[in-house]
């Protein structure tokens, strides 16, 4: 079958043979695409005629059309009030130009009324002054209540140096629209402190808070730089799963998704109780046995015990309720004569960590990061616990632990550099109205030395702080134990004087099955990074590479069969290779001086709390 393939005159050496299965002809359409040379309304093109044994140039006339019109492919918006405020902003005085915001507050007098409206663009509002002289329409929507806080607006103006105190510029109003309007009655932002416990009930309309308005522009700025930071430095970054049927951190702390309605009983299920009801009742003794297992472990903290040993009866029972739930799941799956029960074909969970799944690829592509949010069912209300987060995890290929250190310091004097750089006015308002001297404090970050000690080293000045009386802990310091928050933070505000400091090589049983085992056989090339007001802040590891080791750490806690592709890494072309995790709300944390976690991030998830 012969074809015909328009081509340009004057481009015949950029045709190819196509299929003789395709429609005899191809559409000829109106002008040469951008680029080759103008519109060619009515020019002259080429058709190639493909037959099986060979092509034939035809020549016909470009078929004309009174229809659509060319689009510009020219982005531009209307200037922000960023950009008025700043000198670099372009908009010299006396300027005719459109604003868009919405209205923080207003007042009216007889003679002049002022709004102070705000895009969101910078922690600024820009006072629009509409005259009763000059702008008698402008100033009658101002005096009657249209625009009032909370509506929407354009104005249309001059731009001026101000008279009034505090504000390099306003806009001289000779036009005002309201676009949408507000109720000063009902809306529930009025023009008053409100507590940031109080924003988290109207998430919907916080972003139009300052507080919330700063802290978004400052993650924003926190998430560009990451990208940036990586990419600079030769890292691929890789989109690792969401749903996963890993649980990477071992903690049974996952939420399990699933689209089964099963109805068949399967062992387990009680007389009248469907499956899914049976797993349900299961997982919940799983989840109450698992706070048995955490106030176990809390209890031997207060008496100096071993949490692990303390709580070995428990750990027990919890395994076993754990098996339970599990062989449910696999007789759900496999229930006599009925449907697949799963649409994974077996329990599946929101991921915990993108770790695992960035490691296959660090083993093929070298240096790679994954960034992205990652959830925990942990039943906690504190300040410093989400139920949904966001981490960065980095990966490195052919590299220990003091790549995990380098990197990671460098990462963070990037971001910082970069807030200091760009969100100045950001910071200035947290100083002001959040943490005073947040941004000498960053600086001080930026420019001090970082140090590092062994978590034996730690311990030690722990427990000598303690005997002279110096510090005085809720829970007791031993060789062994997983430091707490009063711990991190002693050691970097008080010990290493306020500096952010990295602590390394911890015990093997309080860490998780990947990371490598250290030459003494009781500790891991592990590491944790702790800053003064946060606590933890990174934590990292030298990843096991040696078969044998690893195999008999995911033995221990039950994961070599869930986990065979894992295995398998060091089974084909193993490499030494190490990587650390960053919680990025409390990067913004540290950034903002915010308190609680739930503050940082648009739309907080914590138990109860999902509504928005």
């Amino acid at each position: 079958m012969n074809r015909l393939v328009q081509v340009w005159s004057g481009q015949r050496q950029h045709f190819a043979a196509m299929s003789a299965a395709a429609p005899s002809y191809r559409r000829c359409f109106k002008g040469r695409p951008q680029g080759r040379g103008g519109s060619g309304s009515g020019s002259e093109r080429l058709l190639v005629r493909l037959g099986p044994r060979k092509a034939s140039l035809v020549r016909s006339r470009a078929i004309r059309t009174t229809t659509g019109t060319k689009t510009t492919g020219v982005f531009q918006r209307p200037p922000r009030i960023s950009d008025i405020l700043s000198a670099e902003g372009g908009r010299g005085e006396d300027e005719v130009c459109e604003v868009f915001g919405w209205v923080r507050s207003s007042r009216a007098q007889k003679s002049v009324a002022f709004l102070d409206v705000s895009d969101g663009s910078c922690a600024s509002g820009l006072q629009v002054v509409a005259s009763l002289a000059e702008a008698p329409g402008a100033h009658a929507l101002v005096a009657d209540g249209s625009c009032a806080t909370g509506a929407s607006v354009r104005v249309t103006g001059r731009v001026v140096a101000s008279r009034a105190k505090g504000q390099k510029c306003e806009l001289q109003a000779q036009e005002i629209e309201v676009l949408g309007e507000c109720s000063a009655k009902d809306y529930p932002l009025q023009k008053k402190k409100h507590s940031l416990e109080f924003l988290r009930s109207v998430a919907h309309l916080r972003p139009r808070t300052r507080t919330i308005q700063c802290m978004a522009r400052v993650r924003s700025t926190l998430t560009q730089c990451t990208h940036d930071f990586f990419g600079e430095n030769g890292f691929t970054y890789v989109n690792t799963p969401v749903i996963t049927r890993s649980d990477c951190e071992g903690a049974g702390e996952a939420f399990r998704i699933t689209t089964a309605a099963a109805d068949s009983e399967v062992s387990g299920a009680s007389e009248g109780e469907d499956v899914e009801g049976a797993l349900e009742r299961a997982r919940g003794e799983v989840a109450k046995q698992g706070l048995a297992v955490k106030e176990a472990k809390e209890k031997a903290k207060e008496l100096g015990e071993n949490p692990n040993a303390y709580a070995k009866g428990e750990i027990a029972v919890l395994l076993e309720l754990k098996s339970k739930v599990e062989e449910m799941e696999r007789r759900a799956q496999e229930g006599e004569g009925g449907p697949e029960l799963d649409f994974f074909g077996g329990p599946a969970y929101l991921t915990v960590s993108g770790q695992l799944e960035a490691e296959t690829y660090a083993c093929a592509v070298r240096d790679v990061y994954t960034f992205g949010p990652t959830f925990r069912a942990e039943n906690s209300n504190t300040q410093r616990h989400l139920a949904e987060f966001w981490m960065l995890e980095p990966e490195l290929a052919f590299a220990g632990l003091e790549d995990v250190i380098n990197c990671s310091e460098a990462y963070i004097k990037h971001c910082l550099g970069a807030v200091l750089n760009k969100n100045a006015e950001d910071l200035a308002f947290f100083s002001d109205f959040v943490s005073e001297g947040r941004a000498d404090l960053l600086r001080h970050f930026l420019e001090c030395d970082w140090h590092k000690v062994t978590y034996t080293e730690a311990v030690e000045c722990l427990l000598s702080a303690s005997e002279r009386g110096d510090a005085k802990f809720e829970y007791p310091v031993e060789w062994g134990c997983d430091l707490q928050t009063e711990h991190e933070r002693y050691l970097c505000e008080k010990v290493f004087e306020g500096t952010p400091v990295f602590v390394t090589d911890y015990p093997k049983d309080i860490k998780a099955f990947y990371m490598r085992l250290n030459e003494d056989g009781k500790t891991v090339a592990a590491v944790d990074l702790l800053v003064p007001g946060i606590g933890e802040l990174v934590g990292g590891s030298a990843r096991e590479e040696r078969l044998e080791i690893l195999e008999g750490n995911m033995k221990k806690h039950d994961v070599l069969e869930s986990l065979w592709w894992y295995r398998e890494l060091r089974v084909y072309g193993t490499v030494k290779h190490a990587g650390f995790g960053l919680g990025f709300e409390r990067l913004v944390q540290l950034v903002t001086g915010l308190e609680n976690i739930r503050d940082v991030t648009p739309f907080p998830r914590y138990p109860g709390h999902a509504e928005f």
